[in-house]
């Protein structure tokens, strides 16, 4: 990145799940207090604070300051508090924001919290907010849910690469074995290829035990110009909206993303020790490894022949349990994908740890216009280990 370089010194949570009796205020300050805990800094030492959310408005009745009334409790006044939205990119939406903020040498310490209560009692409530992350004129005129467009996505890769079920049950399994030591994670129970075989169908392919859950749950980061425990640094920060597509040799928006965050970070896929990628659907995951560049075309099923992005491979991918094992409480997300990448580059991530981890990316989307997410954003962190 151009600038100051950037850190990530301070992590902390809130564990994904469904709370009913704790309120977004709570979970956003649960995980607030952890970072800042974690960095080792009080709240008086903040420049200022970006807060992540997609749904309040609609789930919890709170619209415009929802970043100042999480923070007012743990005594954060004075300094900037700014709020984004941007689906299930907000977190990493956030995270660019901030990292933009330090690069330039107008914050020297921030925190990023990520924070969603999607558990209100009312699942076609939560389902018809999510829908909202999408062209609501387009969509909703011709009554397509998201795990639809995800099932015909997934369908597309299917004619290309030579995977099927069988695929998509092992990256679910292999999610939810990587869950089991997450302390953050929604599901922390292994499944088996039969139990994710007999779930029922949603969207064929994708059968239940193949989507993430409905969550509530917060993340945050502290990210400053000074190193922290472990010189977990930013070397990348890109996001891409969705393309065109009518341009010739237009890119997938996961693509656009990833490729400026290779070139920021001066680095290649192949120089990477794990990643974290938005599996909404555990399906695709596989898709994503094309998109990021992980394989090439034609290779995917290769990799999952090779077991190599399971914890041992050579390439572990959604170590944390990803969307479909850890949980998906949309704000949250992307701040949740980078926890994990810093706590595997600090070497504390206990029995999930990628040994010599030095190189890692995290890949967040959301919404959906045209043929694309509507937003994509890649982060490379390295750690000095």
């Amino acid at each position: 990145m151009k600038g100051q370089d950037v850190y990530v010194t301070g992590v902390g949570f809130h564990p994904f799940g469904r709370f009913p009796d704790k309120s977004l205020k709570t979970l956003a300050a649960t995980a607030a207090l952890g970072a800042l805990d974690d960095a080792g800094i009080s709240v008086r030492e903040l420049d200022a604070a970006i807060c992540a959310n997609a749904y309040a408005g609609l789930l919890n009745n709170q619209e415009s300051i929802r970043g100042e009334t999480w923070l007012r409790g743990i005594g954060l006044g004075g300094v900037p508090v700014m709020n984004v939205e941007n689906a299930c990119a907000s977190g990493s939406t956030a995270v660019h924001l901030a990292c933009m903020g330090i690069a330039s040498g107008n914050y020297d310490t921030v925190l990023v919290v990520g924070a969603e209560k999607m558990f209100v009692n009312d699942t076609g409530r939560a389902l018809a907010a999510l829908a909202n992350s999408a062209d609501t004129e387009v969509m909703g005129n011709i009554g397509l849910q998201f795990s639809a467009v995800d099932a015909i996505r997934v369908r597309e890769m299917m004619a290309e690469e030579e995977v099927g079920a069988e695929a998509f049950e092992w990256v679910t399994v292999k999610n939810h074995e990587h869950a089991v030591s997450n302390p953050i994670a929604q599901y922390r129970k292994p499944v088996t290829m039969e139990q994710v075989r007999a779930s029922r169908m949603i969207a064929d392919p994708i059968r239940l035990f193949m989507c993430s859950a409905i969550s509530d749950g917060a993340a945050a980061l502290v990210l400053s110009s000074k190193p922290g425990r472990g010189k977990v640094r930013v070397r990348a920060s890109a996001l891409a909206s969705s393309p065109w597509r009518l341009d010739a040799g237009a890119l997938p928006g996961p693509t656009m993303a990833a490729d400026k965050a290779y070139a920021q970070a001066g680095v290649a896929p192949s120089d990477l020790h794990l990643a974290e990628v938005h599996d909404a659907v555990s399906p695709a995951e596989l898709m994503h490894y094309r998109e990021l560049r992980l394989c090439s075309e034609g290779e995917v099923a290769k990799l999952v022949a090779e077991k190599a992005t399971a914890l041992g491979g050579r390439l572990p991918v959604n170590t944390s349990g990803g969307l479909n094992s850890r949980g998906h409480p949309v704000g949250a997300t992307g701040v949740a994908q980078l926890i994990e990448l810093t706590l595997q580059l600090r070497g504390d991530a206990g029995p999930r740890q990628v040994p010599g981890a030095r190189l890692a990316l995290a890949h967040n989307s959301g919404g959906w216009i045209g043929e694309d997410p509507a937003v994509s954003a890649v982060h490379i962190l390295e750690g000095s280990r």
